[in-house]
């Protein structure tokens, strides 16, 4: 039986959800990748392990988390049984619904039926009561807002999640389905948006903005573009890497010559900083109290530790901010 390290909150850094009750680890592990049915359980177990024992809290899985979908909520329930069950009240353990799910008309989007069935099932694969927040996973343009709104409230009431999230929504979104839920008095206490040196779409669709505004929290998704700032592609595409042998979610065409001589410049402000190209990415989505934690992911241990040297990273000069949107050409 798996025993936690008892020096695992010494060194990790918890920052406070908005204007919330609830701190999240600046560090949080998310279980997109290399928890589903074709990757090793060995291995997953040993990513939670390491990532708990350095004061990572936060777990963070949606319904369709595979492949196959529903396979990275049953593999991590069956390391909530088996090895975790004695910390479950240490643990923040998130899950989402709002994407394509199972067949038929009810199994996507924003229903009040999809997201209600959609947790009752989710709970079921981990074997959980209840998960500490639950998130709508993307806005949808056909549900009226009030109906989606008023699923997140009505599972939060029934004690199935303590806290309300949203995800991929823009600012004026988030700030319509702030207000119907603050009537309900339901606590929506955080979003989660892909950001990254990069991917600057919160800034420009005012979601950074209306959180600050509004006094919630930002978790921020695919903070390295999903391995592009990190130090795996400065010479190319390795033959084994994410593109080659996925192809999901990061594209051939992504990595022409201009990003890559792109991402060469920001390794060399890394590596003057005395950082990894990674390391000063993290550090870069975590510069401002607008973001309270950080999602990594990872396909071994190494990586989890790695990624935790964020918390040792200098701050960043006026000048070293402007140097990376500059070489961004932004």
């Amino acid at each position: 039986m798996y025993k936690a390290d008892k020096k695992r909150y010494d060194s990790m850094q918890y920052n406070r959800c908005g204007k919330s009750g609830l701190k999240l680890p600046i560090v949080s592990l998310g279980l997109w990748h290399n928890f589903g049915d074709i990757s090793s359980y060995d291995n997953m177990k040993q990513m939670c392990f390491t990532a708990f024992d350095n004061g990572i809290t936060h777990f963070d899985l949606a319904n369709n988390y595979g492949p196959e979908p529903g396979s990275a909520e049953k593999h991590f329930g069956m390391i909530l049984k088996e090895h975790f069950a004695p910390y479950r009240d240490e643990l923040i353990i998130s899950t989402k619904a709002g994407f394509d799910m199972w067949e038929g008309p009810y199994g996507d989007w924003g229903s009040r039926k999809y997201l209600i069935a959609s947790l009752d099932q989710s709970l079921k694969r981990m074997g959980l009561d209840y998960v500490d927040i639950f998130y709508h996973h993307r806005m949808d343009p056909d549900t009226p807002l009030e109906e989606t709104m008023g699923a997140l409230d009505q599972i939060v009431k029934s004690g199935k999640a303590l806290y309300a999230g949203l995800s991929n929504y823009d600012g004026e979104t988030m700030k319509k389905a702030c207000e119907i839920l603050n009537n309900l008095r339901c606590p929506f206490i955080i979003n989660q948006n892909s950001y990254n040196i990069f991917n600057r779409t919160i800034e420009n669709n005012g979601l950074k903005k209306a959180a600050r505004e509004s006094g919630k929290g930002i978790i921020s998704f695919s903070p390295l573009a999903q391995g592009m700032l990190t130090d795996r592609y400065l010479n190319g595409i390795p033959t084994d890497s994410r593109v080659v042998t996925d192809g999901r979610f990061l594209h051939k065409e992504q990595l022409g010559e201009d990003r890559i001589s792109v991402i060469r410049k920001l390794n060399d402000l890394a590596s003057k900083r005395g950082e990894t190209l990674a390391q000063m990415a993290l550090k870069w989505v975590v510069k401002d109290s607008d973001v309270t934690s950080v999602l990594i992911g990872a396909s071994k241990p190494q990586q989890i530790l790695e990624n935790l040297k964020v918390m040792q990273a200098a701050d960043f000069s006026d000048e070293e901010l402007k140097l990376i949107d500059d070489i961004c050409g932004i």
